[in-house]
């Protein structure tokens, strides 16, 4: 049988404490070479894009399918195919939203973890909407943020940000040491930061999507989470395209840094940029602790994919 679950079940199921766990280890597998690195496919259709991200860990399998139109609400949606690696059984299909936000912020606290200074007090937050306030909660379980600021276009939504997680709303961005890109921009936001500071490049999800100035990515030591698709589709791709950069000159991808296999920040003032993409690493490590987690609790629709 195959369990259906709704993004309900999902956000009952995973918390962000969950994710950052089941992220770092999945960046510590393929820096081992434990698992095959993820595969990736998209399309573009009319007022949007489609996503197709496929990945294998132990005994799971998982696919997502991701649609992001922009003008549409919610602009983005998606669905996870989690199957058995063994036998190919489809064990369940699940709402994709609350899995990608959730480990979106995992991955950029495990870079906090591993690239940003030890001392940070501040950090920014670029981009007020959901995944502004899921970034800033991953943040604060790995560093001792003592002050947030968040900026956003919109001024509405900085302010309300700023008052539901306690940080300070700015009309422009400000220094600090920490600085989170979490935008639908298409062209870049950010252009300098302070001496030190760590980047989580986190909007550049599509070829199109751009955050972070080509001068910026080039003067950095720039980290990424899987450096064929920053390549296509991260903000490492414009800087590419300036003809700044090549991807020779990436420093390195995360999964290298958590397994140990490269330094991370090796000195107080330098700027560390990880150009964050998603990948589907990160979904099946999640999608297999709701899965789990569903069964035991008894959670979503059981269906059977073979009746006819």
């Amino acid at each position: 049988m195959t369990l259906l679950l709704t993004r309900r079940d999902v956000a009952d199921l995973l918390t962000i404490d969950d994710a950052i766990g089941a992220v770092e280890n999945a960046f510590r597998l393929l820096g081992r070479g434990e698992v095959p690195r993820p595969a990736i496919a998209g399309m573009h259709g009319t007022g949007g894009a489609f996503h197709i991200k496929a990945a294998i860990a132990g005994d799971r399998f998982a696919s997502k399918i991701n649609s992001n139109f922009f003008e549409a609400k919610p602009r983005i949606k998606g669905v996870i195919a989690l199957c058995d690696a063994n036998d190919g059984r489809v064990l369940a299909v699940m709402d994709s939203i609350e899995i990608t936000i959730l480990r979106t912020g995992a991955a950029t606290a495990v870079a906090a973890k591993y690239l940003a200074r030890q001392n940070v007090r501040t950090a920014l937050i670029i981009g007020c909407g959901l995944q502004g306030h899921v970034q800033a909660r991953a943040l604060r379980r790995v560093r001792d943020i003592e002050k947030i600021f968040a900026f956003d276009v919109n001024r509405d939504a900085a302010a309300d940000f700023a008052e539901h997680i306690g940080a300070e709303a700015v009309p422009d961005p400000v220094w600090a040491d920490i600085v989170v890109t979490c935008t639908p921009s298409r062209k870049a936001i950010l252009e300098k930061v302070q001496p030190g500071a760590f980047v989580a490049a986190v909007g550049a999800d599509s070829e199109e999507k751009q955050e972070i100035a080509p001068s910026l990515m080039a003067s950095s030591k720039v980290v990424t989470d899987l450096t064929e698709q920053c390549r296509t589709i991260g903000d490492l791709h414009h800087a590419i395209e300036a003809g700044v950069m090549r991807a020779e000159d990436v420093y390195a991808e995360l999964s290298e840094v958590v397994a140990g296999k490269k330094r991370g920040r090796e000195s107080e003032d330098e700027v560390i940029i990880f150009d964050s993409t998603g990948m589907a690493l990160q979904d099946v490590a999640a999608a297999a602790i709701v899965y789990d987690r569903a069964v035991a609790a008894g959670r979503g629709t059981a269906f059977d994919f073979a009746a006819f």
